[in-house]
């Protein structure tokens, strides 16, 4: 099985099943000297962990990550990181029904067709477990980035038909984890909640969006003309389980405008640098980045188990009824959040590091 690594230069590897022994990364191209704060990765690892909240899976992880190798004395060693969670609350005994089934819209069928066997233990590699591991590199590459001002920022904007009704510069985003929807306009995360858990109680799922900002980027970050800055992030959020759609910038709404509103006059700021008087591009122009804030938005589909009845199919072609089993998370947007913020750091440490030699100064 190929693609399960993500990068250039900051490149990473993952590893692991949902219900196997453990999931875990390798992180390569890591600069030697970089001071690490495992408090920082827990932290992280805490924010995507399931059995988090009532709106979120039962299942119980700690997700408590041991450290293998590349880090001494608190200090990046240049060489590979290997890092590993164990999966303290496995329960493959969930999934014996579904051996021989294809659940509706899961890679079920896909990953059968094509490998000739699957882990039906909770869908394996196809399980958003394998998250946890990207959010540890992702730790790391925010630590990185720190180092240089850049900030990442994400939030949960829609919820089914529920969104906010404000762009990002008018939201406190300090707010965002003040509730366990992590959406930064309190009024708006309560509707969502109790959409979730009304959702939650008909056995059935939804989906929504979460919004990502990326301040202090330095001007020229990203690689015409296959690898521009704006194409590799949406292939790092397209990689993302129950990832369906992404757009920067004015996106989609772009189309709607005329060249002359959509196009961003050039100007100079009080402190003598160019800037744009508004910011149509999303921060990237050319594919490279333009100093401005990144923003786009991440679709997050319907989490494909329910709690109910569905009609499908066994691998020998008899129609059968399946039904969900176990523990899943009726929305997946506010525990993707870190997801988005850690795949989103990947992306920029990667192009950052293009620039500059292999240690930090």
């Amino acid at each position: 099985m190929a693609g399960n690594s993500f990068g250039e230069i900051f490149r990473i590897t993952t590893f692991g099943e949902s219900h196997g022994k453990a999931i875990g990364v390798v992180i390569d191209g890591c600069p030697a000297g970089l001071e690490i704060d495992l408090n920082f990765i827990q932290h992280e690892l805490d924010r995507r962990k399931p059995g988090q909240s009532a709106i979120t899976t039962q299942r119980k992880e700690s997700d408590t990550f041991e450290i293998l190798s590349g880090i001494f004395e608190g200090r990046t060693l240049g060489s590979p990181i290997a890092i590993t969670i164990k999966n303290e609350d496995a329960k493959p005994d969930d999934y014996a029904h579904l051996r021989e089934a294809y659940r509706p819209s899961h890679a079920d069928f896909t990953y059968e067709m094509k490998y000739g066997l699957r882990d039906y233990r909770g869908g394996g590699r196809a399980s958003a477990r394998e998250t946890a591991a990207r959010v540890i590199a992702g730790a790391i590459a925010k630590l990185l980035l720190k180092k240089v001002g850049i900030e990442i920022t994400a939030y949960v904007s829609s919820v089914g038909k529920i969104s906010i009704d404000k762009n990002y510069q008018q939201l406190d985003l300090s707010k965002t984890e003040l509730n366990i929807v992590r959406c930064p306009d309190e009024e708006t995360a309560n509707r969502m909640i109790e959409l979730i858990q009304e959702t939650k109680a008909k056995g059935d799922t939804v989906g929504g969006i979460i919004s990502c900002v990326i301040k202090n980027t330095p001007v020229g970050l990203g690689e015409p003309v296959f690898d521009k800055l704006h194409a590799d992030l949406a292939k790092a959020m397209l990689s993302i389980n129950a990832v369906h759609g992404f757009e920067y910038g004015s996106g989609f709404a772009g189309t709607k405008m005329n060249g002359s509103e959509h196009n961003d006059v050039f100007e100079k700021s009080s402190d003598d640098k160019i800037i744009t008087q508004s910011n149509n591009s999303g921060g990237i122009q050319g594919g490279i980045s333009n100093g401005m804030d990144i923003y786009f938005n991440v679709a997050f589909k319907p989490v494909a188990t329910i709690m109910q009845t569905q009609n499908s199919i066994d691998k020998d072609g008899n129609e059968i009824e399946i039904k969900g089993k176990g523990r899943h998370d009726p929305c997946v947007v506010q525990r993707a959040v870190p997801i988005v913020e850690a795949m989103a750091a990947l992306v920029l440490a990667d192009h950052f590091l293009r620039n500059k030699v292999s240690k930090l100064d």
